[in-house]
């Protein structure tokens, strides 16, 4: 890792030297950028990569500020405030977005990607940048995707070694029509809530459970009140970089050049660092006391069966033309 930050400086820093006339361009800018998750998490990781590239790229007149663990708000507050143009920037995870288009709840379908090559493909694909190109008219601009895991069960309870073993918990889902809807379809009582609040309802037992990446898990320190964490891998989460539209819109196109390739470049760091935190975690979640178990591959299958139903409904209620793009890459990327 240490290899990894030296690298990534000293390409920093030749970056710094080869951009001198397009930081000319540059105004001097303050960046508010918020999202939910803990300052020693992948996502604050990709926020500060960001900041270094852009700072770089601008002769340091764009500045980033960071304001990590929900300080600006929940992920629907801190997209109202991008929207009203008050903040400038946020990182979300996409389920965070069916509120506004509803087809980024494709996304949150169950079980559509097996691995991280699949997802990336899918996301960077036409399907990511179709959603992607419905966000300006909403008042937000996209600049890519980042990862944050797939996703798996914890809970106070029981380990979770087949869908019969959800029924009857109470599990804590993003305020998401299509996770709600799946949890029932295991026969759960999903709970939706704002993710600020979950520590304190797992601490008081106001839900058993709730569903995340495993660096997320780790980060929040949901070990202390989850005893089973089960690797159901359910759903590919990803976040996504937004930018104020109006802000972006009172960027000179320098500016915007700017920004778009420190986001291009700051992503696959943040991939890279994220998974490899994925890979740490299990052995740092069993250290400090948690009982881990994977379901068999055959009751993955069932679970996928299961929920079959509502991919059908919710895939009914979107745009055609979307869905039809979403199968297509499904098959494109599962090759």
């Amino acid at each position: 890792m240490r290899k990894l930050h030296r690298s990534l400086a000293a390409a920093g820093l030749a970056l710094a030297l080869a951009v001198p006339a397009l930081a000319q361009e540059a105004q001097e800018r303050v960046i508010r950028f918020g999202h939910l998750n803990n300052a020693d998490h992948p996502v604050s990781f990709g926020v500060k990569r960001f900041a270094e590239l852009l700072a770089a790229r601008s002769g340091g007149r764009m500045k980033v500020q960071e304001y990590p663990a929900s300080q600006l708000g929940n992920e629907m507050q801190q997209q109202s405030a991008l929207q009203g143009g008050v903040q400038q920037m946020s990182a979300p995870a996409t389920t965070s977005l069916a509120g506004i288009v509803k087809e980024f709840g494709l996304l949150d379908f169950p079980f559509a990607v097996g691995n991280f090559a699949q997802a990336d493909a899918l996301l960077d694909g036409p399907l990511g940048q179709a959603l992607v190109a419905k966000l300006p008219e909403k008042g937000l601009i996209a600049l890519g995707y980042w990862d944050l895991g797939f996703r798996n069960v914890t809970n106070s309870k029981r380990p979770i070694t087949r869908p019969e073993d959800l029924e009857g918990l109470k599990i804590r889902v993003i305020p998401n029509p299509v996770f709600l809807e799946t949890f029932k379809s295991f026969k759960a009582n999903p709970v939706p809530m704002p993710f600020a609040e979950l520590y304190g309802a797992l601490e008081s037992k106001a839900v058993d459970g709730q569903e995340n990446p495993y660096s997320v898990i780790l980060s929040n320190k949901f070990f202390e009140v989850q005893k089973f964490v089960s690797a159901t891998n359910h759903v590919y989460a990803a976040n996504i970089v937004l930018v104020s539209k109006k802000f972006w819109d009172s960027l000179n196109p320098a500016e915007q050049k700017m920004m778009r390739e420190a986001a291009d470049e700051a992503r696959g760091y943040q991939r890279q660092v994220s998974r490899a935190a994925a890979q740490r975690a299990v052995g740092e979640l069993q250290a400090k006391g948690a009982q881990f178990n994977e379901l068999a591959p055959a009751e993955q299958a069932r679970m996928r069966q299961i929920a079959r139903p509502v991919i059908e409904r919710f895939s009914a209620s979107y745009d055609p033309a979307i869905v039809k793009l979403y199968n297509d890459e499904l098959v494109r990327v599962r090759k």
